[in-house]
């Protein structure tokens, strides 16, 4: 079992009670399966946060829900495999849902396709930082929700989609697992990889979960998702994203 900072513990024991918490919500169709990464991915997660949330770090990533090829298969958040196990180097036993869509089995490690998200993003941060533990040292990425919906046809069903009821039970408990995650982590920006997560941010920063002087002390931001969906993304998503984060006066990374 990986060794763990007060931090890291602090977000390993987040994510349990958030997994337990969403355990008992019941989604309406279209969505027909619901994974948890959390549940069967879980010993590649603990390896993720044990090794790179080991205290404070100044930025923090949050995208939104688990993509099919990335924390779906790995339990890391934008997890595209080669990414997680050649430069991360984690590699761990994926365990499988009781209940799987024949068109998105869980193959772990093992599954040849590419998350194309994931390989955006953790591209850049390969080439701009070289090495994960130079671009952990700073930088932490989770995601919001950790849950997939899934419709009968296999297509991934995003949450920002659910009814509102479900919704608000939703924001309910991903925002605890965010602040919870936020104070721990003490960043001066948390950075919403999409808009859907930058509000979620907000929401919790600008409400009860966290203490005044906390919220006070951080600074909130968007980059554009880079998911193979958006148009610009796909028109060179490491360019678009570094203008954002230059435009929020976030600059010292390595020259690329």
């Amino acid at each position: 079992m990986p060794r763990h900072t007060a931090t890291a513990r602090v977000l390993l024991d987040a994510a349990r009670e958030l997994s337990d918490a969403l355990s008992r919500l019941r989604f309406p169709e279209p969505v027909v399966h619901v994974y948890d990464p959390l549940r069967y991915a879980w010993a590649p997660y603990e390896q993720y946060v044990s090794r790179f949330a080991t205290g404070r770090r100044r930025f923090v990533l949050l995208g939104m829900n688990p993509g099919p090829f990335g924390m779906m298969q790995t339990g890391v958040p934008f997890g595209e495999i080669a990414a997680v196990r050649d430069w991360m180097g984690i590699e761990a036993p994926v365990d499988r849902p009781a209940a799987q869509h024949p068109k998105r089995p869980i193959e772990g490690f093992a599954c040849t396709r590419s998350e194309v998200s994931g390989r955006r993003l953790w591209g850049w941060a390969q080439r701009r930082f070289g090495t994960a533990g130079r671009f952990f040292s700073d930088w932490f990425v989770l995601n919001y929700c950790p849950l997939v919906f899934l419709e009968a046809s296999g297509r991934n069903f995003t949450p920002d989609k659910l009814p509102a009821a479900v919704l608000s039970d939703l924001h309910a408990m991903c925002d605890r697992h965010l602040a919870a995650a936020l104070k721990a982590l003490e960043p001066d920006w948390a950075i919403g990889v999409g808009a859907f997560a930058e509000k979620r941010i907000r929401a919790v920063v600008e409400g009860p979960l966290i203490d005044g002087e906390a919220a006070r002390r951080m600074r909130v931001g968007t980059v554009l998702h880079p998911s193979p969906a958006s148009p610009a993304a796909n028109r060179g998503w490491a360019e678009a994203a570094e203008r954002q984060l230059a435009a929020l006066g976030i600059t010292d990374f390595p020259e690329g």
